[in-house]
This record gives C-alpha cells, structure tokens and sequence, in this order.
C-alpha cells in the first residue's frame, strides 16, 4: 500500500511538471510589431523561440547598488536632484512594467525608460546592472527589482 502512494504522488508530480511547460515564440509581424504566442505564427514570419523568466516578485527588492551605469547622472542633473531621477529598465510585454508606468503617471513623477530588448542602451546597462527580470528603477543610489507602489514610494520620497 505505502509503495503504491509513493508512486502515485510521483506520477502525479511528473504529470504536473509537463503541464506547466509550454513554448513561447516570439516574431515580427506585417506592422513591424513584436508578438508572443505560445503557438507558432503562419508561414512567412521568422521565429524564434522565447526562455521566459517569470518575474513573480511579490515584494520588491530595494537596494543601494554601485553599478551605475555610466550615462546615469552625467547630464543635466544636478546633485541634489539627482535622487529624484528615476530611470526604468523595462520590456514591452511586462505587466509589472505597465503598472509602474501607470502609477509615474498618476503621480506625476517625471521618468526616463529604456527597454532592454529594443534600445542598445538599455540592453547595456541591463547587462551593467546584472539584470535578471524585469522593471528595474532606479532612483538615486537606490535600486527597485520588480515594483510595487508602496515601496517605491518610500524609496521615492525617503
């Protein structure tokens, strides 16, 4: 009896292990839009297939960071507005990303953002930044993995 559960609970696992895995494709439409599917498009568009990295961060890690990018602060900012400045590292296809923008802009905070798939810049200082998911915001010497409103304000204001 106990080694038959035993190998029911391990089918069982197995089973659920296939099912949460899926293919996600990404191409570039007729419109020059990139799309995401976890079905491959028609003919005639080049695909490639998509590793997701799930970005699941309920609470959002705050940090002081030291891996400036180089272009951070140069310009146009002078130091004691500089920890107002707020930069985002965003995708186009992130939820969390929208939400943050949603707020900056209800609150009227002022913010520049690079996507790290569609701008070099971006791609750079995500690399820079030893990025992992997506947004990252900075403000000042702090740092924002994920986002949530509460915290960032804190952050923000603090």
């Amino acid at each position: 009896m106990k080694t038959n559960t035993i190998l029911f609970i391990i089918l069982c696992l197995l089973t659920l292990s296939q099912l949460s895995y899926s293919k996600i494709y990404k191409w570039v439409d007729q419109n020059g839009d990139i799309q995401f599917s976890d079905q491959k498009p028609q003919k005639g568009h080049e695909t490639e297939q998509v590793e997701v990295k799930v970005n699941s961060v309920k609470n959002p890690h705050v940090s002081d960071y030291s891996l400036i990018p180089e272009s951070y602060g140069k310009k146009n900012v002078s130091n004691k507005n500089s920890n107002k400045k707020v930069i985002m590292y965003s995708a186009t296809w992130c939820g969390v990303c929208k939400q943050a923008k949603k707020y900056f802009n209800r609150q009227g905070i002022a913010y520049k953002e690079y996507d790290i798939e569609k701008t070099s810049k971006g791609r750079k200082d995500y690399k820079r930044l030893q990025g992992r998911g997506v947004p990252i915001i900075l403000v000042g010497k702090k740092r924002m993995d994920g986002f949530d409103a509460q915290a960032f304000d804190k952050m923000y204001r603090g």
